[in-house]
């Protein structure tokens, strides 16, 4: 039984931008006495902004539905598109996941969720024929500001929660994020369906984000215990687990990202389907993949995320092989259902790569002799500085899926090059995975008593 804490409890946060003085999860009796019921609150209204954010980042998916010949563009044209805002929602992730710590959680998701209605409104003004591609890219760059939300909520919800709740925490609060992709999604279906355009699809997200801003400026709170610091940057950057959580996380979160912006694209020009009839499809693979993000975290809590990557990988890669042949044999029924595998396991795969993240450097603080309080410190410090790195990382994943489909249809008039590709692609994470987490070097009878420090303390149970 855990005697009872007699630290105080965490103390309503007062006016003047409501700030957190102390913030302890790990003890037991302040999560109990307080502690808990703050974060679950901060995680709710993180959760809606980085909704918001994912579904502005995702939106020009849904756009390119609309844009038919009248606006001139070509399959290659509307790939080029998405895949510029996936690369600077990639890019802004490595400053969004500092200005946490710079400026507080609770500021920076006011303003965070502020600055999406700059990609939403000029959108809104100038979608229409006639508009020069130009204009429609520098549109497009603006909304992949939605794909910074991710980085800092994660990198504020991590510091709220205790090492034994992060796996699902972190799945849950991703997940709802993820949920953007679809939600934007069905939402475009609902438009295209009622005869609607792109602007009345535009202007339902306006004030959504207004009360996503607000609500973050009246319910959530700035933790004085996360403050910036450069040096955990520039040892995260140094650590070699950061660049290989990296390259895992691309296989994971960059498909998933890659697919949600491709999949509509894929179904139009492969397979002949009309903006409806893609639209009546595209949301389910991004709907179901972010609804088990937080289950990857929860079996990553319960099994180690290691063990759960290695085998989520092999199920990407079988899936992919479905894709391929439905590909070839231009079957749409087998394509489909494997696609929308392949984003389930994209979005499994998703909880248990990040739920190793603060595993990993929690592990290495034991490994390197700290303990206690020491130990926790050093984990948080670097899991939450190279959050926002992998993530970055990650989501040029998506980028490159999106240049592959572009190159693949326009040399071969299909996406299965790219699909190849891809399947290679996840052969390897399989393979870094185990090298790095779960092989167990054999050593000598006579060295198991010295080595069993350290086996105790393996990557395998991150």
């Amino acid at each position: 039984m855990t005697p009872p804490s007699t630290a105080p409890a965490p103390a309503a946060p007062s006016g003047g931008g409501r700030w957190i003085q102390r913030w302890d999860p790990e003890d037991e009796g302040f999560w109990r006495e307080g502690g808990e019921k703050v974060a679950r609150r901060n995680l709710a209204f993180s959760v809606l902004s980085e909704h918001i954010g994912f579904s502005i980042w995702t939106v020009w998916s849904v756009l390119v539905l609309f844009m038919g010949p009248e606006y001139g563009l070509t399959p290659a044209d509307k790939f080029f598109l998405v895949s510029m805002a996936t690369l600077v929602g990639a890019v802004v992730r490595v400053p969004y996941t500092f200005a946490v710590a710079l400026f507080g959680g609770r500021n920076w998701t006011i303003v965070s969720a502020g600055a999406l209605l700059v990609p939403t409104v000029v959108a809104f003004a100038v979608m229409e024929p006639g508009t020069s591609y130009t204009t429609f890219l520098v549109c497009a760059m603006l909304a992949g500001v939605g794909g910074g939300n991710f980085a800092s909520s994660m990198t504020n919800i991590n510091a709220f929660f205790p090492l034994r709740k992060k796996g699902w925490a972190l799945g849950l609060n991703a997940g709802g994020g993820n949920i953007g992709v679809p939600v934007m999604q069905l939402v475009g279906l609902a438009v295209i369906g009622a005869g609607g355009g792109p602007r009345v699809l535009l202007g339902i997200y306006i004030p959504c984000i207004v009360f996503a801003a607000v609500l973050a400026a009246l319910r959530m709170d700035n933790l004085a215990t996360l403050r910036n610091d450069t040096g955990a940057a520039r040892d995260a950057v140094r650590d070699p687990h950061t660049w290989i959580m990296s390259f895992l996380y691309i296989g994971t979160f960059g498909s998933f990202i890659g697919y949600s912006f491709a999949f509509g694209l894929v179904l139009q020009t492969q397979f002949g389907r009309t903006p409806l009839q893609a639209a009546y499809v595209t949301f389910i693979g991004p709907l179901l993949g972010s609804l088990i993000r937080p289950l990857g975290g929860a079996l990553a809590d319960r099994y180690g995320g290691a063990r759960i990557t290695l085998w989520n990988y092999v199920g990407m890669a079988a899936a992919t092989g479905f894709v391929v042949l439905a590909s070839v044999q231009e079957s749409l029924v087998l394509f489909t259902v494997a696609f929308i595998a392949l984003f389930v396991l994209s979005g499994l795969g998703n909880g248990s790569t990040y739920k190793m993240i603060p595993g990993i450097f929690q592990r290495k603080a034991l490994r390197e002799g700290l303990d206690g309080e020491a130990a926790v410190a050093y984990g948080r410090r670097l899991s939450g500085a190279s959050m926002g790195l992998i993530g970055a990382v990650g989501a040029l994943g998506g980028l490159g899926i999106n240049l592959a489909f572009r190159q693949s249809f326009q040399t071969a008039g299909s996406g299965t090059g790219a699909f190849v590709a891809f399947l290679v692609f996840y052969g390897l994470c399989f393979a870094v995975t185990w090298a790095v987490y779960l092989r167990r070097p054999a050593v000598r009878a006579e060295e198991r008593a010295a080595a069993e420090p350290t086996a105790r303390l393996s990557y395998a149970e991150v």
